[in-house]
């Protein structure tokens, strides 16, 4: 039995991090970038191997897989692969298939033994990393990363609660009526969009069609979505009027808008602050979050006490030393200042990190104020971060362990010698992170969206009701087509034309009226049964929304469509990559059509 590659590296846990003498050794072991494998021998001896054994294919020699993804950075054997098992070499020989199933089996032995999560039952968990485009980590050079909700996660309580508070404070300022108004993050959820010609926030579908809709704080009817929105869709180009909900800071600016529009529904805003609408009123909310923000109370707050407002993650830092270990460039490329970017990270990584290391250490490369979205799209002033004060000089070329501001993804890629799909970039907004990166420069994404743990946890939940809900809706649908079909025989029966069969057409009008009369009184009662299941459905997410990823019984929500188009691969943390090593392979999935259903045999012979 070979072990090498991913099989030979086994996780740490967070508690191998502590700095003792024994975490320093086994550290140093760590940093070995070539794995020294062993093969037993027909004997039983063991045989070391390592460089005289495997070359890595390089950037200038790789050629394209039968996905279409880029060979760089694989492995291959430099000697004989059968002559160098010696005797062992004939469990190799034979069909491929053969081979194949029986050193599987092998390898998902060893995993179990070797107490490794594999990627495969990793995948089925909420901490699964999930793919939509086929990606290779083997072939990635560098790999960037977003800070705020990325690296970092905050407390979304405390941290969008005090933004809401600090965003309240200056509305009030301005003459808002704010009294008795108070931070409920359950009234939305990321995927939203804000309709500010309207009043309303609303959640559509993959198509754009509005699903459920909040007229500031309260559901509307599925009438009342069909009267406003049955005959338009939802148009994200459309700026003026739509505001994608696309990350965790929308929270407080949904929450305070909503509310307000309430305010000025039932006549509280007054004239004083002029002829106000939907739209301009969004503006007044939008701008006193935004001086919430500028004004940096809000970061001075968290830089004083990060331990209330972050939620530190002991295994992610582990997860960027396998990457840089193997070779992978790591940037940070975050809209944060210096001063908040420095105190944050320090908060986050340094007391988990092993040697005395300082989270500088893991980065090539640190660009603060970035100015995201922009700066994957066009070019500004670089400057050096040149003292621990902060203070900066101009700069015409950014260094592998520099730390910089502004600048550009060119700028990036120009120093560093790699472009492209050689880049993944991981963040947690869809547009200013992962759609602008992809559509401008073809880096490869990852999306990070905390609450698929919390969602995939409540599908689970969900599984019971929504199996009973399919049922009820089967059920209806050959109720129901029963019921169309006598309906057609009787519409022909009423112009003097047969039914559909003989057997139809011979059917007494007694019988026929009756049965068509019970068939409906069970499809309005089913009616009635799916249609209040069907508002339920999602609850253990959310009351209101529903599940994130899912707009209805079937379809995907507006947000899961964006995700799928512009994110390679999606996950709720970094230190998920920890069970998938940096040489994972992603692998997307078949997507399933409307006609892949299996036809009954009946139908295949016709």
């Amino acid at each position: 039995m070979l072990l090498c590659g991913d099989m030979a590296t086994k996780f740490a846990s967070p508690v191998s991090m502590a700095k003792s003498p024994e975490s320093s050794k086994r550290n140093k072991r760590r940093s070995i970038r070539m794995f020294k494998c062993r093969a037993a021998g027909a004997d039983g001896g063991r045989v070391t191997v390592g460089d005289d054994v495997f070359s890595v294919t390089t950037a200038s020699k790789y050629e394209v897989d039968y996905l279409g993804q880029s060979t760089k950075g694989d492995l291959n054997l430099k000697l004989d692969p059968l002559h160098s098992f010696g005797n062992g070499q004939a469990t190799l020989e034979g069909p491929i298939e053969e081979v194949a199933r029986t050193e599987a089996q092998a390898a998902e032995n060893l995993i179990i033994e070797l107490g490794i999560q594999g990627p495969f039952s990793a995948q089925h968990s909420p901490r699964g990393i999930f793919c939509s485009r086929t990606l290779n980590l083997r072939s990635i050079s560098a790999i960037g990363y977003d800070m705020d909700y990325t690296l970092m996660h905050y407390n979304v309580m405390a941290w969008e609660g005090r933004a809401y508070d600090y965003c309240m404070e200056n509305l009030k300022n301005m003459g808002f009526p704010v009294d008795g108004l108070s931070f409920d993050p359950e009234l939305v959820i990321r995927g939203l969009m804000i309709d500010k010609e309207k009043g309303n926030l609303v959640k559509a579908d993959r198509f754009g069609y509005v699903k459920r809709a909040m007229h500031g704080t309260k559901m509307l009817s599925n009438k009342a979505v069909s009267d406003i929105y049955g005959r338009e869709l939802v148009d994200l180009r459309n700026q003026s009027r739509w505001e994608f909900l696309n990350t965790f800071f929308s929270v407080s600016e949904a929450l305070a808008y909503a509310q307000m529009v309430d305010r000025l529904d039932d006549g509280s805003i007054t004239a004083d602050l002029g002829i106000l609408d939907y739209r301009g009123l969004y503006k007044a909310v939008a701008k006193a979050l935004f001086r919430a923000h500028v004004e940096g109370q809000l970061k001075s707050e968290i830089m004083s006490k990060p331990e209330l407002f972050v939620e530190p993650d002991p295994e992610l830092p582990l997860a960027l030393l396998d990457q840089k270990e193997a070779g992978k460039k790591l940037l940070l490329i975050t809209n944060s200042d210096y001063h908040y970017t420095d105190k944050m990270m320090k908060h986050s990584f340094n007391k988990f990190l092993p040697n005395d290391m300082d989270w500088r250490d893991l980065f090539d490369m640190v660009i603060v104020s970035a100015r995201k979205p922009e700066f994957f799209q066009m070019s500004h002033p670089l400057y050096e971060v040149v003292t621990g004060e902060g203070l900066m000089r101009p700069c015409f070329k950014a260094e592998t362990g520099g730390l910089y501001s502004g600048g550009s993804a060119q700028m990036v890629e120009s120093s560093l010698n790699v472009h492209g799909d050689e880049i993944l970039y991981v963040g947690d907004h869809i547009y200013t992170d992962v759609s602008v990166s992809k559509v401008h420069l073809r880096w490869r994404t990852a999306l990070i969206c905390r609450e698929l743990e919390e969602e995939y946890m409540a599908l689970i939940g969900s599984r019971g009701h929504r199996e009973e809900l399919i049922e009820l809706i089967n059920q209806k649908e050959v109720v129901g087509d029963l019921f169309n079909q006598l309906r057609l025989a009787l519409q022909r029966r009423s112009k003097g034309r047969p039914a559909q069969t003989l057997a139809a057409t011979n059917l007494a009008d007694q019988e026929l009226t009756e049965t068509m009369q019970k068939l409906l009184i069970v499809m309005q009662r089913l009616d009635d049964k799916i249609g209040l299941m069907l508002e339920t459905d999602g609850e253990l997410f959310n009351k209101r929304w529903g599940f994130l990823s899912r707009a209805g019984l079937w379809d995907k929500s507006h947000l899961m469509r964006q995700i799928e188009k512009y994110a390679d691969i999606y996950t709720s943390r970094v230190s998920n990559f920890l069970n998938y090593t940096p040489f994972m392979y992603f692998r997307s999935q078949e997507q399933s059509l409307a006609h892949d259903s299996p036809l009954p045999d009946a139908a295949m012979e016709n």
